[in-house]
Order: C-alpha cells, then structure tokens, then sequence
C-alpha cells in the first residue's frame, strides 16, 4: 500500500494529506480536486469580500503531495483500483478516499438558475460582479452561511433581506426565544427578515434581469442579487455511480473507520454518511480525516460523532449552542432591551448539565460545554450571570477545542510535559484554536491555572500589549500603522483589532486627522465617517455644546438645520442636543451649516471625550459654592478631540447636592468650600461603578494639571478597549498607586505627561471643519460608491410626536 489518491481538495481533505504527512507516510499521495486553487479556509471565507486575498486564504499543500487541480474525477474503476478523470487521465490507487464535499442546496423554483450560492471563492467573485449594479440582494436561508451571505451582500452596499423557511433564524442553533433576540439585532442593522417564509418564484423583467424574489404569499421582495444558502447536500454521485452504497437521501455510507462498502475505499467530510447523519462542521470533519488516516496506517482509531456545538460571532452577535436544546428542567434569562438570551437545559434531578444557548452574549460558553453530561459545577444563576465558569477547574477529558478535538488534558500535557508558555504555544503543539478560534479564552484560562504568565500581545499581527505599542510609537516617533507593523510586528496587514487601536494611539500622541492618507483605512464604521451609525443605517449629528451652555442664536441654527434635513431632535443626558435620521451623504452638508453656525464635532461617534456635563453652579443657583459651568466649559474644551482606549465621560457638579451626577463618569469633580474634590474611575452601564475620590479641595489649577496627568496615564498604559473603571481595578497598587504616580511623580513621567496634554491642546483641530475643506475627504460620503449622489431608497421614516422615527422592513 504506498498509494492513495484524495478526491477532492477542500479543508477536510487537507487535513487528511497534513496528517499523513506529518505521521510519516512515505508512499505516493495524490490530491484530485475541481477548483483552480489548494484547499482553502471556508470557516472565513466572508473575509474574502473584505479584502482578504484568495492567498491568504489558502492552506500551504503539505510537503510531499501530489496535486492535480482543475480536475474533476468522473468514474472509479474498483477491479483495476483507478479513478478516471474528465480529462481521460487514470489515477491508479492501493487507497482512495473520497472527500468530495457537498454541494449548495438549491430549490427547485423557477428563475433558480438566475441565483448565486455562496460556497467558492468563485461564487463570491460572482455575487461581487452582480453587485456593482444592484441595489438590493435576498439571501435564501437564514442558517450560519446565510447570515454571512446577507452581511457580505451589506458590506457590498446592498440592502439585504433574509428568507428563512422556519419561524425563526438559526433554528439549528438556538430556540424561538433566542431566535426572536437575534432576530432584532439583525434587524436593529438595517436588514429585512423574513422567517416563516419560503420561495415560490425567482422573478426577472423581460430583459431576463432578476427584480426579486416571490414568497408564497404572493408577496414581491425587491432584489437584484439572489443568493441560495438554504443548506447543503453531500456530493456522492461519483460514489453512487461506481456502486458504493448510500443513503436513502444521500451520503457516501461510512462504518466507524470511515471505510465505505468498498474496504479500500473511505470517505470524510461531508460527503460521508457516518451512523446515519451528514456533519458539516469542521470539528467533526476534521475528526474524520484523522480517524481515517490512523485506520489507513494500521491503527484502530474509530468515529463516534462529535459534539455539534457551535460559538460565532455574526453580524457583530454573539451566539452559541452547546450539547442538547431541551431538557426537563431550563434556567432562562431574556433581556430584550439589551439584547441578551441565555438558557441552560438541565436534567430532572437538577444534576446534571445538558446543554444551553446563548445569544447576544456568549461567556458561559467556554467554561460550560466542556461540563455537558456531567455535573453542574454551580448553581445555574451563577454560571450565567456572576461569572463563576471563568473560575472552574476542567475535568482532564474535557473537550475544550470540538474542530480539533483537543481535550484539557492535552493542553495541560502540552504545558507542563513540553513547557508551552502562551497560546500560539499551545495551537503549534495541540492544533487547538487554530480553526475558528471560539476555544481561546478557555487556554488563556488553562495557562492562567497551570501558573504560566499569559502573553499580553494585542493579537497576532503585533507580540505586544497596548500599552507597549503606545510607548514604541512614542519613544520611536512611529507615524504611521505601515511602519509600525514593519519595524515591529509579526508580518500580515493587520486585523479590526490591532488597526483601530492603532489609529487610537496615533490620533492620541499626533492629532493628525482620522481621515488623513493611511489613517482613514484604520477606523471603525463610525470614525470612517465622522458620525455614529444607527439601527437603520442612517447617522446622528452630535455638535459640541461644552457644558450645555449654548446662545439663542446657535439654538436656531440647531433648530433650522434639523427642520431643513427633517432630522430627529433630543436633548440627551449629557447636555447636548443630537440630530439622528441623517443619511452619509447629507453629513458634509449638514456640517457645512453646523461649521459655519461656530459649531464643532461633539465627537459622539469616537473613543474619545464625549461630554463635561454641569448644573448651573454659584452663578444660578443659591447652594453652588463653585462656578460649575465654568469648569466644566474649561475642561470640555481642553480635552476635545483627545484620543484614548475608550470613550471618556465627565461632570462638574457645583456643590455635595450632586446635581450634575459626577460620581458616576470617568473623571467627576464636585466642588467645595475650599476648592474641587477630583473622582476618577466611574461609569454608568451595564455594570455601574461609582468613582474613588483621588483628591480633595484642589485649586483650579491643581485640578486640572491632576486631571492632565490622569488622562494621559491612561491613555498611555490602558489596555485596548477598557474604560476607566476597569483599568483603575486593573491597576496593582490601585488608587494608591496612582496617586504616587501623578500626584508624587513615583515614576518621574509627570513632566512628560504634561508635555503630552500641551501637545494635545496646542494641535487639536476640528476634524469636521478640516474634512469639509478637503475634496479628496468629502469622496467618501455616499451612500453607494457605485451611485454617488444617489440616496439610499431602503431608508424610510414615520412619524411620531411630531418628529421622524426609522421603520425597520418587515
């Protein structure tokens, strides 16, 4: 036996080449596959249409393989042990392995052959080409692939609609509870949902040109890009034809080695019909591949299922589903308004873990799959909410990585027998969290536990932490995220983690503006267009009013400007009015009145300083003992524009009465009798905090050097995304140390850490007013690059209390 010949080329059939190889199989292995490229990542294949190259994309064929690609297999002799390709060429083999795949499931409704499925690098090639003169595009199944189909279609600029057959999206994954939950955060970004629903009809003009899709009802979905991703069904038809036996539905029949009915045969992946059920996960694929691979080379390894769990992040939603989805007793928690569902399935003894699902917020999944059919290790209310899982010690059998089958007990041999020291450690050596990455917070756990410092790098383009970059870019005068990540990274073009944090740092130490050259292709959704984006895609208006204190006449030009765009008006808790329902394109107009009016970005849609609220203080009001308005307008004014980890919220309340509620912001200063008493490490939220007092009865002057010295110092040493209060309980030494630090100078950096806040102030300008008065900046405002000038017609308002409010498609 030193021949074996793989059909097919896709991720299952790769691992079973990579895992021969690497068990040091010496004989001939030739790989036969249809597409024009190896084996390729499909678990990120979205990432394609998003600038991901194919390259990127595409696994490095294992050394010693034989590939033929772009070569389609049409008939098996068994007798002679030979494939035959469509090209008359014959393979012979003393092993085959059929790893063929599945194919999309397509309906068969009229107008079909006018649809897209989204399954190849090539299909996506297509959709993007169809794109570029469409408006709006449905996706056919609302199942995992679906759900990306319908955000690659958004990330084209196409309105998108999801019809899904079942009452609710994701019905593999999550019940109706956690259906409706998801439902409304899909919806809340602008596209349309359409459960329950089927196809009847795919409908083009009399030009052939598809205009939609029609529902049983009758009903006409407006599209121009049809996309089926309803599912999928094996591909077995070079099985069938050379007598191997199938399923009744389909499916290459598989015993527990994946030998076929043939015992020189196998097959993997999802063309395999294993104890009756297709798998079209990578965990259990993959697991096929090396059960088969240990079969062929004499071992006696057998497939016994797989667990189905799943935990993704779609559309920005987390949603996980571990073991069983019912049980005879469930713990259910549903936030609606927040947008968070959690339901644990526990046995009717209450013993014994079967399963749960999450949606919106999926922490208890890591700690708690690998506990599925076995005790609960807490009560149920403190493993969904006080976060008790991130503290259990797993069993050694347990199952932490289900694409690698890799259980705790091999990742703590990797660490204490091999001396792995960090994560990349742990996947070089046990393959776990190389796939799709939802298992690496429970190794960074598993390394915590076995004593082992965890690396503090901010992801894989770059082995440092935040604040390490931020030194790097400061000491070594770094300008730009090119250089930074030649001189200093690990190789790549960065990711969504490292760029904006980036972009952060850079914006922090050089003011320059977010949009300028390199730096516009490094933010967010919201940094890329100067304004915070809403649940219907339009963007709210957030002029700067320091302190709330705002004249008559800047009242009216709020006022006109939002009759005249027939904007939505509020005033808001931080003592600013926001205009919301603008589309991209009216943002340079609306600023140009706003700019012009002596208004400045309120910088609402930035990691940045957002408001110094304040009541009225001594000037108004007979209980201020300090002038409130003043400081806070001082403070506001000072600080605009200054860049840092997370937004900053601040108030200045003129008395101990704490009107302007400064205990519960990131900086919050109540004034005295003799001066300013300075809180630091507040914030409202999801989990509210209330501020440590730092120092008492400053002066004027004090205060605001102390305040300088704070900003800079965690600007300079916060990790990415933390806020304040939790960089503060992050501190060793907490609010002790801190103050030796600003207050004592301990560490000899006050100097600079005023020198920095004087360069912010001395550089600061309005990023609105500068975009306004660059061309090449005001390009980017429009709603479809393919249609400048042309609104978005998905956009559509009602009206209530006399105001506009957005109306989600049905």
């Amino acid at each position: 036996m030193n021949r074996i010949v793989v059909v097919g080329y896709g991720p299952t059939a790769h691992r079973l080449v990579e895992t021969l190889v690497s068990k040091g199989f010496d004989g001939r292995v030739t790989v036969i596959g249809e597409e024009p490229r190896p084996a390729y990542d499909r678990v990120h294949l979205t990432s394609y249409l998003s600038g991901t190259s194919a390259e990127d994309l595409t696994y490095a064929v294992p050394e010693g393989a034989v590939t033929r690609l772009n070569t389609r297999v049409t008939g098996i002799d068994r007798d002679a042990k030979h494939v035959v390709t469509a090209d008359g060429d014959v393979e012979p083999y003393d092993v085959l392995v059929l790893a063929t795949g599945s194919a999309p499931f397509v309906p068969p409704v009229p107008g079909a052959e006018h649809a897209y499925v989204y399954r190849t690098i090539e299909d996506l090639d297509a959709i993007k080409v169809a794109a570029k003169d469409a408006a709006e595009g449905v996706v056919v199944g609302g199942g995992l692939l679906g759900l990306e189909a319908a955000d690659a279609l958004r990330a084209l600029g196409l309105k998108a609609h999801i019809v899904e057959m079942s009452p609710w999206l994701m019905p593999r994954q999550v019940d109706e509870g956690g259906g409706s939950v998801l439902k409304a955060h899909i919806e809340g970004l602008g596209l349309s949902v359409h459960a329950g629903s089927g196809v009847k009809e795919i409908v083009t003009d009399d030009s052939g040109e598809v205009i939609g899709l029609r529902k049983p009802d009758g009903t006409l979905v407006d599209a121009q890009v049809v996309v089926f991703s309803a599912g999928i069904r094996p591909r077995d038809e070079l099985a069938r034809a050379s007598g191997l036996e199938v399923g009744e539905r389909g499916g290459i029949v598989v015993d527990s080695a994946m030998r076929t009915s043939d015992p020189a045969i196998y097959a993997v992946g999802e063309c395999a019909l294993a104890s009756g059920m297709i798998y079209g996960l990578v965990g259990p694929c993959n697991n096929m591949a090396e059960v088969a691979v240990d079969r062929i080379m004499g071992g006696s390894a057998t497939f016994e299922g797989a667990d189905m769990s799943t935990k993704l992040k779609l559309l920005g939603v987390e949603v996980a589903q571990f073991g069983a989805m019912d049980g005879a007793l469930d713990v259910t928690y549903m936030d609606p308004v927040g947008g968070v569902y959690k339901r644990l399935f526990i046995s009717d003894d209450a013993q014994t873990l079967l399963g749960g699902i999450c949606v919106g917020d999926a922490s208890p999944y890591t700690a708690l799959r690998p506990f599925v059919g076995k005790a609960l290790p807490a009560a149920p209310s403190d493993l969904l909410f006080s976060g008790a899982g991130a503290s259990l010690d797993l069993p050694d059998e347990a199952q932490v990585c289900s694409c690698n089958n890799v259980c705790a007990g091999d990742v703590r041999t990797a660490i204490a027998d091999k001396g792995v020291t960090d994560v990349p450690g742990i996947k070089a050596c046990t393959r776990a969290g190389t796939t799709c990455g939802s298992c690496v917070p429970m190794l960074k756990q598993l390394l915590e536990k076995s004593g082992v410092e965890i690396s503090k790098a901010l992801c894989e383009h770059f082995t440092y932490s935040r604040a390490e970059l931020f030194d790097i870019v400061r000491v070594r005068k770094i300008t730009t995220f090119s250089q930074l990540i030649t001189e200093h990274g690990q190789g790549g073009r960065g990711c969504d983690i490292c760029k904006p944090a980036v972009a952060s740092i850079l914006a922090s130490l050089h003011n320059g503006h977010v949009l300028e050259g390199e730096r516009a292709t490094l933010q967010d959704t919201n940094d890329a267009f100067l304004a915070n984006i809403q649940k219907n895609g339009t963007y709210s208006v957030v002029p700067r009013i320091p302190g709330g204190e705002i004249t008559p006449e800047k009242l009216i030009v709020i006022g006109e400007v939002a009759r005249d765009f027939g904007l939505y008006t509020k005033i808001t808790g931080g003592q600013r009015i926001d205009l919301f329902g603008a589309t991209v394109d009216q943002l340079p107009e609306i600023w140009r009145r706003l700019v012009e009016a002596g208004f400045e970005s309120g910088h609402a849609y930035g990691k940045a300083l957002r408001t110094v609220k304040s009541c009225v203080g001594s000037t108004w009001c007979r209980y201020g003992v300090q002038d409130s308005v003043g400081m806070a307008i001082a403070l506001e004014l000072r600080y605009r524009g200054l860049r840092s980890p997370h937004k900053l919220k601040s108030a200045v309340s003129g008395c101990a009465r704490e009107c302007a509620e400064a205990r519960s912001k990131d900086f919050g200063i109540i004034a005295t009798e003799q001066g300013w008493n300075l809180y630091v490490g507040g914030n409202g939220g999801f989990k509210p905090r209330h501020a440590d007092l730092l120092a008492k009865d400053l002066s004027s002057d004090e205060l605001i050097r102390t305040i300088d010295r704070f900003l800079m110092f965690y600007i300079r040493t916060a990790d990415r995304l933390q806020r304040t209060a939790a960089w503060l309980e992050s501190l060793d030494g907490g609010l002790d140390y801190l103050r030796e630090v600003i207050m004592e100078d301990s560490l000899g950096i006050c100097a600079d850490l005023d020198a920095q806040m004087d360069n912010h102030i001395a550089t600061y300008a309005d990023e609105w007013a500068a975009t306004l008065d660059d061309p090449e900046k005001l390009s980017r405002f429009v709603s479809f690059v393919n249609a400048p000038g042309v609104p978005d017609p998905s956009i559509v308002f009602a009206s209530e209390r006399g105001q506009i409010k957005p109306v989600m498609a049905q």
